[in-house]
C-alpha cells in the first residue's frame, strides 16, 4: 500500500491530468471532462451495451458508456477495463492518429468507478482476454469523455469484494467482510456477484407472478398498517397512528383470506413483511419480501399444496433456463452444488421426518417443532435418500401452528399444515385455514387473542366462506438457498435486522 505522501502525489497527478487539454494538443477535442449533464441536449448517438460487444461487431465504430474498473498505463498506451453491471471489456488508448500522449495520460489517471463515454473501434484479439466477460474483442479508443468523476479513495475495492474467501485465505489477499459491504452497499452492489444475485432475485418475482397469473390467480395488495397483531403474537412493530397505536403487518394472511371470502378464489401478493424478532441469525430479517398465495379448493387442501409446489418448480426451471449467466457468476465467488428438485415434488408427513431424525440419533417428541439444526440434518438425510433439495413436510403438530390453522379431523393433535424446504431450510409455511367462524373463535380464544381486535376478520367468515389454504414464502431465503449462499443479508438489497437500520 502506498504511503500518505505517495497517495497525495498520485492524487495531484490525477488532478493535473483531469485539467482541460492544452491548446497545442492535436487530440484535445477527443477527451476531457464533460459539463454536468442537465438534459441540455439530445445527441444523435447510440450507446451499445457491453454485453453486446462480440466478434460479430469487429471493425464497427461504437459508443459505449461504463465505469472504469481498472486502468494500467504502459509506455505510450493505457489499458482500461470498462464495466457495465456484470459485463466488462478491455479498452486500449494508444498514441497515434486519434490519441495524443496527453490523451493517454488523461485516460490513465481517471479515478476508478468514474463513468465515461468511449468511442472506439471493435477489434478481434488473437488471444482471449482473461478477467473480462468479452474475451474475444477489445475497444481501440478514439474518444473518451468523463461523464461522472468518482472520488479517488474508494471505501472498498471491487476486486477484493468479488474474491472468493478461500482464495483470499490461501493467497493472503484481501477480502471484504459483511459489515463493510453493508456499510458501503452502493459500492458493493456494483460487483458482478451482487448484480447477478439481485437480477436473479428479480427473476424469482417475475416467474412467481407469470406462473400464478397463468394459473388464473389475481394479484392483490394488502395493508401494512393494521389495528391488531396479524399473527396474534407479540413480535410486532408498534407505530403511532394519530391518537392511537397501530402495527406493521407480520403477514398479509388475514387479508388474503378475506379476499377468498369475497370470491376472488385464487390470490397472491408480493410485498414487505415485518417481524419484531430479536433474531440475529443467518436467515432472519426484521423486514423481508413475502411472496404470498391463498386459494379456495374443492375438497382437499392438497389441491393447494400441489399448486404451490408446481409454482416453485416452475420458478426453479425458469431460473435455470433464463439465468445461467447469473448462476455461474455467483458460483465463481461462492461455489455450490446445482440446486436439485423432483417432479412431482417429494412430500413427507411430519411423522416420517421424525422417524428419520430419530434414526439419526435426534431425540424429539411427537409434538415438538423442528429446530434449525434438526431442519438442516433432515435436509441432508432427504438429499441422501431422495436426491432432492426441495421437499414438503405435511401434517405438522397443531400445537406449533397459528390459531387459524385447520385441525386434522383424524387426529386432534395434528393439523392440515405444511412447510416447504430448500437445502434443509424452511422457505414456506402454510396450511388449510379455519373457515368456520365458530371454530375460528374457539381457536383464537385458545391462543389468548382478543376477539375484539380481529372482529372484522372473524366476521368475514359469517356469510359463507369456501374451504381454502395458502402459504407465505420468503423471497430473500429462496434466493439465498437456490444459490447456496450462507447469509440472507447477501440476498437483501438493503437488509434490516435487529442491529441494522441503515443505509
Amino acid at each position: 500500500m502506498p504511503g500518505v505522501a505517495a497517495r497525495k502525489n498520485q492524487e495531484r497527478n490525477r488532478d493535473s491530468a483531469m485539467e482541460q487539454p492544452p491548446a497545442d494538443d492535436y487530440a484535445k477535442e477527443r477527451y476531457g471532462v464533460l459539463p454536468l449533464i442537465q438534459s441540455q441536449e439530445k445527441p444523435d448517438r447510440v450507446l451499445v451495451r457491453i454485453k453486446d460487444l462480440t466478434a460479430e461487431k469487429a471493425d464497427d465504430v461504437v459508443w459505449v458508456r461504463g465505469r472504469i474498473h481498472t486502468s494500467r498505463a504502459k509506455g505510450k498506451q493505457c489499458f482500461l477495463v470498462l464495466r457495465q453491471q456484470q459485463f466488462n471489456v478491455q479498452a486500449l488508448v494508444a498514441v497515434g492518429d486519434h490519441a495524443s500522449k496527453q490523451m493517454v495520460k488523461f485516460a490513465a489517471n481517471i479515478n476508478k468507478e468514474s463513468i465515461v463515454d468511449i468511442e472506439g473501434v471493435v477489434r478481434k484479439v488473437p488471444h482471449k482476454i482473461g478477467g473480462c466477460t468479452q474475451q474475444d474483442i477489445e475497444l481501440h479508443v478514439q474518444r473518451i469523455y468523463v461523464i461522472s468523476l468518482a472520488e479517488p479513495r474508494l471505501p472498498l475495492q471491487l476486486d477484493d469484494a468479488i474474491r472468493p474467501e478461500v482464495e483470499g485465505e490461501e493467497e493472503g489477499r484481501a477480502t471484504v467482510n459483511q459489515d463493510t459491504r453493508l456499510d458501503n452497499r452502493v459500492i458493493d452492489l456494483r460487483t458482478s456477484t451482487s448484480q447477478a444475485v439481485f437480477r436473479l432475485q428479480s427473476g424469482i418475482c417475475q416467474l412467481f407472478r407469470e406462473t400464478l397469473i397463468h394459473k388464473g390467480f389475481v394479484e392483490i395488495q394488502t395493508p401494512k398498517i393494521i389495528s391488531a397483531a396479524s399473527e396474534g403474537g407479540a413480535n410486532v412493530f408498534t407505530v403511532s397512528y394519530f391518537k392511537s397505536s397501530a402495527y406493521l403487518a407480520q403477514s398479509p394472511q388475514l387479508y388474503k383470506q378475506m379476499c377468498i371470502c369475497a370470491d376472488f378464489d385464487k390470490v397472491f401478493c408480493i410485498g414487505p413483511v415485518f417481524r419484531a424478532e430479536d433474531s440475529n441469525t443467518h436467515r432472519h430479517l426484521t423486514e423481508f419480501v413475502g411472496l404470498d398465495i391463498e386459494m379456495a379448493f374443492n375438497y382437499h387442501y392438497h389441491e393447494v399444496v400441489d399448486e404451490i409446489a408446481d409454482t416453485m418448480v416452475q420458478i426453479f426451471k425458469g431460473l435455470q433456463e433464463r439465468f445461467q449467466t447469473e448462476i455461474q457468476t455467483v458460483s465463481k465467488q461462492f461455489p455450490c452444488e446445482p440446486f436439485k428438485f423432483l417432479e412431482p415434488t417429494l412430500r413427507l408427513e411430519y411423522r416420517e421426518a421424525l422417524a428419520m431424525l430419530r434414526e439419526a440419533g435426534v431425540e424429539m417428541g411427537d409434538e415438538d417443532d423442528l429446530s434449525t439444526p434438526s431442519e438442516k440434518l433432515l435436509g441432508r438425510l432427504v438429499k441422501e435418500k431422495y436426491d432432492t433439495d426441495f421437499y414438503i413436510l405435511d401434517k405438522y403438530p397443531l400445537a406449533v401452528r397459528p390459531f387459524y390453522t385447520m385441525p386434522d379431523p383424524a387426529n386432534p393433535k395434528t393439523s392440515n399444515s405444511y412447510d416447504m424446504f430448500m437445502r434443509g431450510e424452511e422457505i414456506l409455511s402454510g396450511a388449510q385455514r379455519v373457515h368456520d367462524p365458530q371454530l375460528l373463535t374457539e381457536r383464537a380464544l385458545h391462543h389468548g387473542i382478543d376477539l375484539e381486535k380481529i372482529k372484522s376478520y372473524i366476521d368475514s367468515f359469517r356469510f359463507g366462506a369456501p374451504p381454502h389454504a395458502g402459504g407465505g414464502i420468503g423471497l430473500e431465503r429462496v434466493t439465498m438457498l437456490f444459490l447456496g449462499l450462507s447469509n440472507v443479508r447477501q440476498t437483501s438489497m438493503f437488509p434490516r435486522d435487529p442491529k441494522r437500520l441503515t443505509p
